[in-house]
This record gives C-alpha cells, sequence and structure tokens, in this order.
C-alpha cells in the first residue's frame, strides 16, 4: 500500500526543504569557537571585506552537500583548484612562512591534530512537517584525515550532539544510541541517504 503524505503549507514560497540554520567549529580561520548562521528558511545574503570569511563559509555549507573529491575549494574569491583542501581547513592554515635557509615555504596553522573540526546544517520541510539534519566531523591523525556523516530526521546541533566526548569511539558510539540519527562512514552511504530524504 503506497504511503499518503499530505502538504500543509500555506505558503509556497518556502516550499521544499530550506536550510534553517547552519553550524561550524574548527573551519579556516573560524577558531575554537561554534559560529551559527540563523537563516529561519529564508533567503540570506553573504557580505563581507575581502580575506573576512566569506568563501570559507560557503565552502562549508559545499562541503556538506557536495562529494569532497568534486569541490574546487575557495571558488568564490576565484582561487586555483589546489589553493585550499580540507586538511587545510580543518588545520586551520592562514599564512605560509618560509624559514631561512629553505626554499619552499610552510603552511602556518591555527590548529594541530589534538584538535576536530565540525560542521552541521538543518533544513527544515514546513509543508510535510519533515526535518533533515546533516553533519560532518573531521579529525586529523598521523597525518591523515578522518571523517564520518551523520543524517538526523530531528533537529542536531554541535553543541549537544558533537562536542562532549571521551574519544572519537565513545562518541560515536553515544551518536549511534541517539533515536533518529545515523551514523554513516563513507560520503556515498551518507549521500544514499540524503537522496531518499529529498524526495
Amino acid at each position: 500500500m503506497t504511503e499518503m503524505r499530505f502538504d500543509f503549507a500555506t505558503d509556497d514560497t518556502l516550499a521544499g526543504f530550506r536550510l534553517d540554520n547552519f553550524e561550524l567549529y574548527n573551519w579556516g580561520t573560524y577558531n575554537k569557537r561554534i559560529v551559527e548562521f540563523k537563516l529561519n528558511k529564508q533567503n540570506g545574503l553573504l557580505t563581507g571585506d575581502i580575506g573576512s570569511g566569506k568563501s570559507t563559509i560557503v565552502d562549508a555549507l559545499t562541503t556538506l552537500l557536495v562529494p569532497h573529491q568534486k569541490i574546487t575549494y575557495n571558488k568564490a574569491a576565484g582561487a586555483e583548484s589546489k589553493e585550499r583542501n580540507i586538511n587545510s581547513y580543518v588545520l586551520g592554515e592562514y599564512k605560509s612562512s618560509k624559514e631561512e635557509g629553505f626554499t619552499s615555504a610552510k603552511a602556518v596553522t591555527l590548529r594541530d591534530e589534538t584538535y576536530f573540526s565540525v560542521l552541521l546544517a538543518n533544513f527544515k520541510n514546513d509543508g510535510y512537517d519533515e526535518v533533515l539534519g546533516l553533519a560532518q566531523f573531521f579529525h586529523i591523525k598521523n597525518g591523515q584525515l578522518h571523517k564520518f556523516f551523520l543524517v538526523s530526521k530531528t533537529p542536531i546541533s554541535i553543541k549537544n550532539h558533537l562536542f562532549k566526548f571521551k574519544d572519537i569511539r565513545d562518541l560515536k558510539r553515544k551518536l549511534r544510541e541517539t533515536q533518529h540519527l545515523e551514523v554513516y562512514e563513507s560520503f556515498k552511504d551518507y549521500s544514499k541517504i540524503l537522496g531518499d530524504q529529498w524526495v
């Protein structure tokens, strides 16, 4: 039997899933604090001076929705394809420094491998009274980037769901025990679920 779904929206201008809020933690030069953007399902305008972090925010949201290998970071600022990557955002690279006696420059970072980064967004579909929470968690160990992905049918936040834990294993255990929340180890599996949710 086919499940019937009814659209109860009273305003078609907000039809479908729309971005309600977006959070990031330790992403690029946004360092050691949770930054939140509240869109409330409305259109938004991002403004600021050159170098103020606009492209960093755009890249964060793009990372949540697009397969990572397909992203050209800092494209909004007209950057070359390899200028930035996820590792540089997680570590918070902000300049290059050339030491005396060396020919190549070394990136200077705000963070080391003891830190982690999180991107998170909640989308709402008022017509069907649905929520879709998305998050990606990043950390670097022995120079290698590790990540996992979350999809939730209820609103999630960095502070309440991804902040207090003993280690990564403990965090994943807590997340898997959370109702209406799924943990995925690959973007491929995460994106399959997204495909189902957006239909």
